[in-house]
Parts: C-alpha cells; sequence; structure tokens
C-alpha cells in the first residue's frame, strides 16, 4: 500500500509523536497525586527510563504505548508499507524493553505497565478501576504487575 502523503510530510508527523508526558501518562501522575502518592519522573539512572519511579515502594510504572511496544490489542495493527521497517523497530523495541525489565528486577525494583489500551479505546477500562488496581499492585509485595 502506497502512503497517502509525502515522506517530508510523513517525517514531520512522526517527529511529532511524543515520548514523555504523553496522554495516558499524564492521567496516570495526575490520579496518582489525587491519591497521595509522589514519585520521580524519568530516571535516567535506572535501565529503560520508567515513566514513574516510586522509591518509597522500591516500584517503577512504565506506561507503554500499544503500538510502539507490540502490544497484541485491538490498537495494535503491523503497518501495511514499510514492513521490514517496521518488524525491525518494533521488534528491537519489545527485546530492549525485556532487557531493561530484567535489568530492574535484577537491581531489585519492582514493575507495573500500564498499556495505552487500558485507558483509551473500545476496550478500554474504567480510570477508577485501573487506578484502584494500580494501588494494590504498589502496596503489595507482587514483582511485576500488567494492566491491559
Amino acid at each position: 500500500m502506497i502512503d497517502i502523503v509525502s515522506p517530508g510530510k510523513r517525517s514531520r508527523m512522526m517527529s511529532g509523536i511524543k515520548g514523555k508526558n504523553t496522554k495516558p501518562e499524564l492521567i496516570i501522575r495526575k490520579e496518582l497525586f489525587r491519591r497521595g502518592f509522589r514519585y520521580r519522573l524519568h530516571s535516567g539512572k535506572l535501565p529503560g527510563k520508567p515513566d514513574i519511579v516510586l522509591p518509597k515502594y522500591r516500584a517503577v510504572i512504565f506506561i507503554n504505548g500499544c503500538f510502539w511496544h507490540g502490544h497484541g490489542c485491538h490498537l495494535f495493527r503491523w503497518p501495511k508499507s514499510n514492513i521490514e521497517f517496521w518488524r525491525e523497530k518494533i521488534t528491537g523495541n519489545i527485546q530492549r524493553d525485556a532487557m531493561k525489565r530484567q535489568s530492574l528486577l535484577d537491581e531489585g525494583w519492582r514493575i507495573m505497565t500500564v498499556w495505552e489500551c487500558a485507558l483509551r479505546g473500545k476496550e478500554k477500562e474504567n480510570l477508577q478501576k485501573v487506578l484502584d488496581n494500580l494501588v494494590d499492585w504498589l502496596l503489595s509485595n507482587n514483582r511485576n504487575g500488567e494492566i491491559q
């Protein structure tokens, strides 16, 4: 399938996609703060620069976009153009995510992944339910968690 926009315009569109302070991330941060949790953002000292770091709970939270991290939900579809590039890019992201998660676990951190599809799209969860699950996980001793 041929792209319907010029390469220059596609480049500008793709460069406008943010990696930090995304809408799902801001929603989670605002609600955590409202519930009394204090955190650090995008710590460069930790593998993978987690979106939210809660040192008191020895926990990190990644808020992953379903497309960029290859989540198998209704929001993810393999692109139909430039297939080889996208397969390499997304599978590379998945592999890097796994390595960073393992490094964090090895350092004694607990990891929660909140997927974009839990917060938006036709199959999204109720925001309060998502936050309740997140808070329950933070107060538990579970090493891994995932909200999707």
